[in-house]
């Protein structure tokens, strides 16, 4: 089953991955590049999602040839207890589509800052953390919980929650 998903981050191809594998055998995920049509930083739950909908939308216009198409895309958000950090993932088919939202988690005060000057998440983790790209490593969840949690880990249980609509046909 071939599965696209709408980026060519290793983070967000793996996840899709054993998200997938979860429920189905015989999954081949290609990661492809495509426009989120939204700014490199989403700062609100509905540009993150926009985002996420572009990409998977734009993935299944231009690569055609896929039982699913993901689009997945980490967001910020300003809260009363600061600035929290989340993703969406939404997966279409020919017919259908599913989409969840991560779990989010409060960003530290010094990461916030950077982010309040312009800079996008994963480059004040960067800076904080003293890291390399760690967006397509660990991302800001792996280095606040020194490992425990990846930004693997978080994707993959909404990309389960996103098939949902898929497994559960007569619902939906």
């Amino acid at each position: 089953m071939k599965i696209v998903v709408a980026s060519k981050n290793p983070v967000k191809l793996k996840a899709a991955r054993l998200g997938f594998e979860t429920y189905f055998d015989n999954v081949e995920v290609e990661g492809v590049e495509v426009d989120s049509g939204v700014s490199d930083q989403p700062k609100s739950d509905a540009e993150t999602l926009a985002g996420a909908e572009n990409r998977v939308n734009n993935a299944k216009q231009n690569y055609a040839d896929a039982a699913f198409w993901i689009g997945i895309e980490g967001g910020i958000e300003y809260g009363v207890s600061g600035i929290e950090a989340f993703a969406w993932i939404v997966i279409k088919a020919a017919e259908n589509y599913g989409r969840a939202r991560t779990t989010s988690f409060q960003l530290p005060p010094q990461v916030a800052e950077y982010i309040k000057e312009g800079y996008e998440l994963g480059e004040a983790n960067d800076i904080v953390f003293n890291q390399v790209n760690s967006k397509q490593k660990s991302g800001a969840v792996g280095l606040l919980t020194n490992g425990k949690v990846s930004r693997t880990v978080l994707y993959k249980q909404a990309v389960e929650l996103a098939l949902i609509p898929f497994l559960n046909h007569k619902l939906y």
